[in-house]
């Protein structure tokens, strides 16, 4: 039985355009994660890459839309109880600004400056420790392979992936909604 859901924030509840092959380039990230390689980096470089990175998500912060029909679906897990996180390797800063603009709430929220990104499975046990809910009570819905690595990596079994990319490939397992609504019919049957 499903006790808690963790969500991507950027591409999952909300839209938002990244142009991540620019962004990648100008931080020259030689094709590491983005967060890792800023981390990797020694001072001053470290802080002007944050600040360039910073620059590039405030401005797609800026223009973001919420998903259609995402806060119909956050309401109906409220109502059936359904505990909801929100992690995000985006900063703190741009996730309170988002959830004023669209007037959303969660459960538990965790960004980046918690010190734990996806790919890696951590900000999720982390959540499901905070919630009091065990990998067999959870599910993850995103929209990347980083989400599906974490959620693998933290030992969840149930994945959704919302993706309107055709063809797109995940793990074995992970299922794919291509609208919020199509994802609520998919959590409703397993709630």
């Amino acid at each position: 039985m499903i006790k808690g859901i963790i969500f991507d924030l950027d591409g999952t509840v909300v839209n938002v355009l990244y142009d991540w092959k620019r962004i990648k380039q100008e931080l020259q990230t030689q094709g590491e994660p983005i967060l890792s390689h800023i981390q990797s980096l020694q001072e001053p470089e470290r802080s002007k890459k944050w600040a360039i990175l910073e620059r590039f998500e405030e401005e797609a912060t800026a223009q973001a839309t919420l998903k259609e029909g995402m806060e119909k679906f956050l309401a109906f897990l409220k109502k059936k109880k359904i505990k909801t996180a929100l992690v995000t390797n985006n900063s703190r800063k741009n996730l309170d600004f988002l959830l004023n603009k669209f007037q959303l709430s969660f459960d538990f929220l965790l960004s980046r400056e918690a010190g734990l990104w996806k790919p890696s499975g951590a900000p999720f046990l982390f959540v499901m420790q905070n919630l009091g809910i065990g990998k067999m009570e959870c599910c993850v819905i995103g929209d990347s392979h980083f989400d599906v690595k974490a959620a693998e990596e933290a030992g969840i079994k149930r994945i959704f992936v919302l993706t309107q990319e055709k063809g797109k490939k995940f793990s074995r397992g992970v299922e794919t909604a291509n609208t919020v609504k199509e994802l609520e019919e998919k959590i409703s049957a397993i709630l």
